[in-house]
């Protein structure tokens, strides 16, 4: 097995991260590091710190130059970072050492790598936010069409009240619209440059220190924090946490999409399910269960990631490698689930018999809550429920249906209010109430 499912050929298809992938590779991440320096070079012409010629040769050379990362191994393994080699190395190829001794001025390796991380994670929450605006309008279609499907509703696992296939899915999507709400201050706040030298006082960078962070920010289109944030990693937690909860949410459909989908249940028909190896009759929940797993791994890795976030002193290099090992994985998962889930949303259908039969099952006790309440309109509520005991003993023991021996006992009471359709509650406007958001939602992030 790879050491990641996500760098894994064998798994490309199960674990499939899309472009959030490659936003995650050796390549990209110089890529990233190389515009950092050429927009930096330019932003220090532009301001009079370096040569202008050279800062134009800088940026011009930074979109053009390819390096290999594979030849920075070395001098990476020994300095810890990759930053000195790739400078060393794109000094060479620009071959013009009157301008390539001005790459890189005042700069230290964290801002050129954490203002690199900044511009991928910027591209990642473009293309998870897209994900989970497709999924959204699947989940608004089925909610809506279903509103008031009746199906058990479920607490510790057994059947407790009726409910609607429409709200089931609506508090699925209802966490995801949420999180998209976030976004805007999360991009704002979180999405930052960093340009603040070796310990954080911009000392080589020279007295216009302030205008060169600022005209850098404005030229990558980041925030500028007005300060170092070397040791202070709440920006890339803010980030990751949101990520993290994006996994969670979607982890939530897939456990309850593998539980519905069940054999003795099978209230859920999946559109699409895995195969064994030797067991023709299987039908494996996979796409469920492969978010189910990407919630668990991107929460594990998340407490390890806010311990990494405990630097010592002005740098912390485990605190950092720690960092390096952790968030491209919460990142990936979270693009893997986007994707995930919009396949499997596109496959799911109600098995409207199977609901059926599931709430007649067990002699109608799922009815008991609405026999307690009506009985309560006729006997003090704590004799009520004592009665409704009573019955659902009767039902148990007897094989009697519990609405039936209400009607037997208690035949002025109207047996129609046992109905599950009659017991939804707030369900059916809870999930026309969401498909609303999500159109709502979509309508404001429309062109003018």
């Amino acid at each position: 097995m790879a050491g990641s499912v996500f760098d894994s050929a064998l798994f490309s298809k199960l674990f499939d991260s899309g472009e959030v992938g490659r936003l995650f590779t050796d390549s990209a991440e110089l890529r990233a590091m190389l515009l950092v320096e050429g927009m930096l070079a330019r932003a220090q012409g532009k301001l009079g710190v370096i040569p202008e010629t050279s800062a134009q040769a800088i940026a011009r050379a930074a979109m053009e130059v390819q390096l290999d990362p594979g030849a920075l191994a070395q001098e990476t393994g020994r300095n810890g970072v990759c930053v000195p080699a790739l400078v060393a190395a794109f000094r060479e190829e620009m071959q013009a050492p009157e301008h390539a001794a001005y790459v890189h001025w005042g700069a230290t390796s964290q801002d050129v790598i954490d203002t690199g991380l900044m511009l991928r994670l910027r591209q990642a929450l473009v293309l998870i936010e897209a994900d989970l605006r497709a999924l959204l309008a699947m989940l608004a279609t089925l909610a809506e069409t279903h509103a008031e499907l009746p199906m058990p509703g479920r607490s510790y696992g057994q059947h407790a009240t009726p409910t609607s296939f429409g709200a089931v899915v609506a508090s699925w999507g209802a966490p995801l619209l949420d999180l998209l709400e976030e976004l805007p201050d999360l991009r704002d706040r979180c999405l930052l440059v960093s340009l603040s030298g070796a310990v954080g006082t911009a000392n080589a960078l020279g007295p216009k220190s302030a205008e060169t962070r600022a005209e850098l920010a404005d030229l990558l289109k980041l925030g500028d924090p007005g300060r170092s944030w070397h040791t202070d990693r709440a920006p890339v937690l803010r980030i990751a946490d949101w990520m993290v909860r994006v996994t969670l949410a979607l982890g939530k459909m897939g456990e309850d999409a593998t539980e519905l989908s069940q054999t003795g249940i099978a209230e859920l028909n999946l559109g699409g399910s895995g195969a064994s190896s030797t067991m023709p009759q299987k039908q494996n929940p996979v796409g469920p269960s492969v978010l189910v797993a990407l919630a668990r791994h991107a929460g594990g890795l998340s407490s390890v990631l806010h311990g990494a976030a405990l630097h010592r002193y002005q740098r912390d290099g485990a605190a950092w490698f720690t960092e390096w090992m952790c968030l491209p994985q919460i990142v990936l998962s979270a693009g893997t689930a986007g994707r995930a889930a919009r396949a499997l949303a596109s496959g799911l259908a109600p098995q409207e018999a199977a609901m059926t039969e599931a709430l007649s099952a067990h002699q109608g006790m799922i009815h008991a809550e609405a026999v307690s309440f009506a009985l309560a309109e006729h006997l003090p509520r704590p004799e009520a429920q004592a009665a409704t005991k009573a019955l659902c003993r009767e039902a148990a023991e007897t094989g009697t249906p519990l609405p039936d021996l209400v009607a037997r006992d208690w035949p002025h009471i109207d047996a129609a209010q046992f109905h599950s359709v009659r017991q939804l509650g707030q369900a059916p406007e809870e999930a026309r109430r969401f498909a609303r958001a999500v159109r709502d939602d979509h309508a404001r992030d429309l062109p003018g």
